[in-house]
């Protein structure tokens, strides 16, 4: 395929390529070359003359720009072959639709030079007829083609089919907005092992006899690291078939930008092995590619400008059915360790120095969500329209070191600097945010399930978190195992689970351990804890459920075993665990059932909550002494209810 000049230049607004990248591929195609000369070979099995490739292993062989060893980048069995019969090339499609636009991307194998590049949308109409309704141009180098459909009826299914050419499609159903459905589910899902290839029958058979309403890939969806391209394929291929018919929401992690370990420091390059210093490594062209091949069909950002070098960014917010989730990108803006804290390990973002102090690499000016996101946090959780009832934050890691073995059985760690519990100051400004909203955490990344309670000042005073299980967990096992192999103060009263209770994490940051699930045995795929997680929102009560099964399971047979400790059932305001000292007047608004309900604190001026009540009526609490404004909505608390509320 010859790509021109001009068609890169009107690719850009979408690639977010710098224009001035084109001069440094000099005279060669630009086909062969779409990242320039310094990566000739990234992406290669889907790039340039792709049908000539050879394996994987010889293009990774090749190719001289991976520094150091990291994670699962090699050791894999190749990806599926790219070169399918031409009426297979429309691999799978994945959408949302919200405030009535339809976002969908499709994901087609590469294509040979004689065919088009165009993609279209069509969907069936109630008289049984097909109607195209969109267009997209296959973009390369990627071979993904997007449709943004406004005016969305979000009330009725559709089915939709993605086609290429006369015969190739790929088929599925646009489900309305579940919103009168009491209950709500989730699936989270991440770290999809890229050494064990093949079909993921019994998840993707146990979803479908479970039904979520969401699907959650929550990061490292691939480890083929240069060869996104091939591994998302791959991906694609093992989950097509529930992914076809429900909203997915699908965010990159490190291993899907080619990397063992993130810290993007708002899009500088990395430049030291391991790539602690912050930064990405490969051009943004690729993490560009990317974050486009899995998430561009997310919910517009309400905040989209790129960070430094033109890498482009995804946070947004999403509801269906009534819950409101906010997708953050905690690796985008965080801080790399690297010359900025001592080196108290094998390496800058490992410590192993028992006598450290925690508060000693919580240094000013480090970031972990950063400013952007942070405020987008603050907004999100005041404002409650397009029906959302209750919150709910995704993310790729989780707000804690909740392990304690990394890598092998006896490999003990005391702090990994890769989770979200450093910087701690940045996190606990985040679970600040996502307490005020009374909603759980999810996340991925750890190769290990844990539901945790957060603490922030204290033990207990902030949300909860679930980190799923990986879906095959072949690459970098995790254990929790206190080194006194005691349980902690406040153990789960009749827990299967020995350790459970009150912990610090090699952070010093308080948490309690509710639920884990260790692998029983890393060498056996029964016994490695491989498995997803399944998130049961319950509007009509404010309950919510989580649920962890082992990926062997057998649901629609009527299995109903799943990881010990789970399921576990909490409210919703448990997420917020403050001390209550006292409560305030009964809120009511005139003609409005279920008003949105905000407290203030007036000496400091401070949020403690916005939530929306489950009821006409809402009895809020406060947490100390003090003087208290209330405010409600229909959807934002813009009305006054009461200022000057006395507390002693």
């Amino acid at each position: 395929m010859n790509i021109t000049r001009r068609l890169l230049l009107r690719m850009t607004p979408l690639l977010l390529w710098r224009a001035s990248s084109l001069s440094v591929i000099g005279a060669q195609s630009e086909a062969e070359l779409p990242f320039g000369p310094e990566f000739p070979k990234l992406d290669s099995l889907a790039t340039g003359e792709w049908w000539t490739k050879g394996t994987l292993a010889a293009a990774q062989k090749e190719n001289k720009n991976a520094r150091g060893k990291t994670k699962g980048a090699g050791g894999q069995p190749a990806p599926p072959s790219l070169d399918v019969p031409r009426d297979e090339v429309v691999c799978f499609a994945y959408y949302t639709h919200q405030n009535g636009v339809l976002k969908m991307s499709a994901q087609l194998f590469p294509l040979k030079p004689d065919e088009e590049r165009m993609a279209r949308l069509e969907v069936k109409q109630d008289d049984g007829e097909w109607q195209e309704i969109a267009k997209g141009e296959v973009l390369y180098p990627g071979w993904d083609a997007h449709f943004r459909v406004n005016g969305w009826n979000g009330s009725k299914n559709v089915p939709y089919r993605v086609r290429h050419g006369e015969k190739a499609m790929f088929e599925g159903l646009i489900r309305r907005d579940p919103v009168e459905n009491d209950v709500i589910v989730v699936a989270n899902l991440s770290c999809n092992s890229s050494r064990t290839i093949g079909p993921r029958t019994e998840i993707v058979e146990n979803l479908r006899a479970q039904d979520p309403d969401v699907l959650f890939f929550g990061g490292d969806q691939t480890y083929r690291h240069t060869e996104h391209t091939a591994g998302w394929i791959e991906f694609g291929l093992q989950f097509r078939d529930i992914i076809r018919d429900r909203p997915t929401v699908c965010i990159p992690d490190d291993h899907d930008v080619g990397h063992g370990n993130l810290w993007g420091e708002s899009g500088k390059v990395s430049s030291i092995e391991g790539d602690a210093d912050g930064g990405f490594r490969y051009p943004v062209a690729y993490v560009n590619q990317v974050q486009r091949q899995q998430s561009w069909h997310l919910p517009d950002s309400p905040d989209p400008a790129p960070v430094s070098r033109d890498v482009s960014v995804y946070f947004t917010r999403m509801t269906v059915g009534g819950i409101d989730f906010a997708i953050l990108e905690d690796r985008k803006f965080k801080s790399g360790p690297a010359g900025k804290i001592p080196q108290m390990g094998p390496r800058p973002d490992h410590i192993n120095d028992p006598s450290y102090d925690p508060k000693s690499i919580d240094l000013p000016g480090l970031e972990l969500l950063g400013k952007r996101q942070e405020t987008f946090l603050r907004e999100w959780g005041q404002d409650y329209s397009g029906g959302a009832e209750m919150k709910c934050v995704l993310s790729a890691t989780a707000f804690c070191g909740a392990v304690h073995m990394h890598g092998g059985r006896d490999n003990r760690l005391l702090a990994d600097l890769d989770c979200n519990g450093w910087p701690q100051t940045g996190r606990n400004r985040a679970l600040v945010e996502i307490r005020r909203a009374w909603a759980p955490h999810l996340c991925g990344d750890q190769h290990l399930a844990v539901v945790v309670k957060h603490g922030i000042e204290q033990f207990g005073d902030g949300p909860f978190g679930f980190t799923s299980p990986a879906i095959v967990n072949t690459i970098y096992g995790r254990w929790w195992h206190p080194l006194n192999e005691q349980s902690g103060p406040n153990p789960i009263p009749d827990s299967p689970l020995p350790w459970t209770g009150d912990f610090e994490d090699g952070l010093g940051n308080p948490i309690s351990m509710h639920a884990y699930a260790n692998p029983e045995d890393i060498q056996d795929e029964k016994k490695r804890a491989d498995g997803y997680g399944l998130i049961r929102f319950d509007k009509k009560t404010r309950k919510i459920t989580f649920e962890c099964w082992p990926r062997f399971s057998n649901v629609a047979d009527g299995d109903k075993a799943q990881f010990p400790g789970w399921p576990i059932t909490i409210a919703q305001d448990a997420n917020d665990g403050r001390k209550v000292h006292a409560q305030l007047p009964e809120v009511k608004l005139d003609g409005v059932p279920h008003p949105v309900v905000q407290v203030i604190a007036e000496a400091t001026g401070e949020i403690l909550y916005t939530v929306r009540s489950s009821t006409e009526s809402f009895k809020p609490r406060v947490y100390a002494p003090g003087k208290y404004t209330i405010k409600a909505g229909q959807d934002k608390p813009d009305t006054m209810i009461a200022k000057d509320i006395e507390v002693t």
